[in-house]
């Protein structure tokens, strides 16, 4: 009975382990690594001519802890756009402990 004790305990600390908590969905590009992932992905095309004004916006995660706007409308007010050309998104994780999801804005 120990021994399965043991067993279910170590399993279950494997699993959390390898899970991780900093987590990002697969919104950016639909791809991600367990160990590590940075990534770049399209979003969205906007009806602008072309962009000469760049915003971003950011939201961070670590361990099960996650904070700040990475909306598409917060990297607008930060670049000062009115009029979107298109939006990507960058994924950054390392070890589901530390995870950043960045928006960034084209526009005019």
């Amino acid at each position: 009975m120990k021994r399965l004790i043991a067993s279910v305990l170590v399993a279950s600390i494997a699993v959390m382990l390898l899970a991780g908590c900093a987590g990002i969905t697969s919104i950016a590009g639909g791809t991600g690594g367990m160990v590590f992932t940075q990534t770049d992905a399209a979003v969205a095309v906007g009806s602008a001519n072309g962009f000469s004004k760049i915003g971003t916006s950011e939201s961070t995660a670590i361990v099960c802890i996650a904070t700040g706007d990475s909306s598409i409308k917060k990297a607008m007010e930060n670049g000062g756009i009115t009029k979107i050309h298109h939006v990507d998104a960058k994924v950054f994780s390392v070890l589901g402990v530390y995870a950043k999801y960045t928006t960034v804005v084209y526009g005019e």
